[in-house]
């Protein structure tokens, strides 16, 4: 969850420059398989004797489990029920981007590549395809993915977002099949701490004073609120925890027609006055500027820590246990995004969009049969191959009751002691992002704990999607000027977010760091997202 919550960060933030040789466009090949007719189901498991090759980063949740994906019995199946024998290359863990560099340098692709493209290659797809790495797939789906492109025909909002503003289809995408599954991560607090002290769950900004001032004097709470800043102070508050309650996050949004800049907005400086006094009243961890997972993670489990903002997975699911082990009647439950005055409605929270760019598999200029590894890919949107990747493989990793998949005891009291959500990586790709659309029926069961299930429900209630932009595209051209001067924007937040918390200056300098973000062009930052708006609503 800790990926996916990671992948929803705007797609318009683009990822560090990769320094790419471009190499010879090429034709699409389409040779050497048989062509389904547009529209006829293709039968699986396929007939060849080719083998493919993929590339991908192995999934956090299997890394120290399994050293290769050849070893992960979901993709030793997936060949199975394809038909289509795979061998697979993965970059180290944490470098796919550093790998996938010296790999488009060298010109030796492999048939498939799992990697997101959208916001991780400089000038984004369109140009990946000019520059004669990446094929165009239009004519692929139409001939040869009947199942994605039924899908697709069927949810144009989907349609949309899953091609660029020039209607070229370029990845096997990743969907979030429900919208129970865009929404997993917000405020999170020690419920059983409020009842001791006879508090309610928190929903404004002056009743959290009120609470993290009552952890902190009458529980012993050394970090009363506490969040992870790695990498960047924002990490888990990104989508407008907190922020939110001011009027802001921390990135563009919408709003009467104009895009803005939350950081540049009055709104961030009341959010930073605030958080300045939290930090200096001793409501804020002490090492709010450094604390990571690992941190966090002891904050709670030493019960110096009652608050924080963090996953339904990776945040009540790992704190729950921990909490607990120190005091057997602990409890973790989500408090709603906070707002300035009682009975509003928070006017952002985090939300995905059924897009979520990680997991997309593109295919190469250099594949072998371009029609085999779309057909192959083409699987997971099938009804058969829905089900292989939500729940794995009947009788193994799920049983039908009653009309239900159900996780076996294989996946959810797995006998090696592994956490479900590694458990499920191996036998089934619910739980992680890739070519598939995710069930809501992989989630009702990864959130083991009612606690977690009510959550969604509760963090589920705000306004973003008023707010938000969608996954809108720079075009090649405009992409290297827009993520260099978001890079010395973001830079600049960072230092002054940093700064005025902790106090090292005052709020009052707020307005010199706007001007500043002016100076590096922070206007034509959103006249570049304005014209990536208005094509994206011509598509």
């Amino acid at each position: 969850m800790k990926k996916i919550a990671a992948s929803t960060v705007s797609v318009m933030l683009m990822g560090s420059l990769i320094a790419c040789s471009a190499q010879p466009a090429a034709t699409t090949p389409e040779a050497g398989t048989p062509a389904a007719s547009p529209g006829k189901p293709v039968a699986y498991p396929l007939k060849t004797d080719k083998t493919l090759t993929y590339w991908a980063e192995l999934t956090g949740n299997i890394t120290g489990v399994k050293t290769s994906h050849s070893e992960v019995p979901f993709f030793q199946e997936w060949q199975k029920k394809t038909g289509v024998p795979l061998k697979f290359t993965a970059p180290p863990s944490g470098q796919a981007k550093e790998a996938l560099n010296v790999m488009l340098a060298s010109g030796d692709l492999p048939d498939m590549i799992e990697f997101n493209f959208l916001n991780g290659f400089p000038g984004g797809p369109e140009k990946a395809i000019k520059d004669g790495y990446i094929l165009k797939l239009n004519d692929l789906i139409d001939k040869h993915a009947p199942n994605l492109k039924k899908y697709l025909q069927e949810h144009p909002e989907v349609d949309k977002m899953v091609k660029t503003d020039n209607g070229s289809y370029y990845a096997f995408p990743f969907i979030r099949g429900d919208e129970y599954l865009q929404v997993f991560q917000g405020p999170i607090i020690r419920k059983d701490w409020l009842d001791e002290l006879g508090l309610p769950v928190p929903e404004t900004i002056d009743e959290w004073t009120t609470t993290l001032k009552a952890f902190k004097e009458k529980k012993g709470a050394a970090a009363p609120f506490s969040f992870i800043s790695k990498p960047r102070f924002f990490n888990e508050s990104y989508n407008g925890a907190f922020l939110g309650a001011f009027g802001v996050n921390r990135g563009f949004y919408l709003e009467g027609g104009a895009i803005k800049f939350g950081p540049a907005e009055s709104g961030f400086k009341d959010y930073l006055n605030q958080f300045n006094q939290w930090y200096k009243d001793g409501l804020l961890d002490k090492n709010i500027a450094t604390v990571d997972t690992k941190a966090l993670d002891g904050g709670f489990a030493s019960g110096a820590t009652g608050a924080s903002i963090g996953n339904a997975g990776g945040g009540i699911g790992k704190w729950q246990p921990l909490v607990e082990a120190k005091d057997p009647k602990a409890v973790l439950v989500a408090a709603p995004y906070p707002v300035l005055k009682k009975g509003d409605i928070a006017k952002f929270g985090q939300k995905s969009s059924p897009f979520d760019t990680g997991g997309m598999v593109v295919i190469t200029t250099k594949a072998s049969d371009p029609a085999l590894a779309a057909q192959m890919l083409d699987y997971g949107y099938s009804e058969e191959g829905h089900m292989f990747f939500n729940f794995g493989t009947e009788g193994v990793s799920y049983k039908m009751e009653n009309g239900y998949p159900k996780y076996t005891d294989l996946l959810m009291k797995n006998p090696d002691k592994l956490a479900p959500a590694q458990a499920i990586s191996l036998y089934a790709r619910g739980s992680y992002n890739g070519p598939f659309v995710q069930d809501k029926r992989y989630a009702e069961q990864f959130f083991a704990l009612q606690t977690q299930r009510d959550a969604i429900e509760v963090w589920k209630k705000t306004d973003v999607k008023k707010y938000a932009l969608p996954p809108i595209t720079p075009t090649p051209e405009e992409s290297s000027e827009y993520a260099k001067i978001m890079t010395d924007i973001d830079t600049l937040v960072d230092e002054m977010t940093l700064k005025i918390i902790l106090g090292s200056e005052p709020v009052s300098q707020f307005e010199s760091y706007v001007a500043k973000m002016k100076s590096l062009k922070l206007d034509r930052a959103i006249e570049i997202q304005k014209a990536a708006l208005d094509r994206y609503n011509k598509r």
